[in-house]
């Protein structure tokens, strides 16, 4: 039996470029404890997606004819 090639290695910035161009939603908990009592419970949700700007005025980028 042959093992599987392995694949080829993605460049980060590939992958960065990738995850930005559709979104990527991090969460997380963070827990505060003291004797196994919780004090503070904190929840995150982040959004992470790339943004284009429109292009300047008299850039010659509308639609305006």
């Amino acid at each position: 039996m042959v093992p599987a090639a392995a694949p080829p290695p993605v460049p980060l910035v590939d992958l960065l470029d990738r995850m930005l161009a559709t979104g990527v939603v991090v969460t997380g908990d963070v827990v505060i404890r003291v004797a196994d009592i919780d004090l503070v419970r904190i929840s995150l949700r982040a959004l992470l997606c790339s943004v284009h700007a429109p292009p300047a005025p008299g850039s010659g980028g509308g639609d305006r004819t």
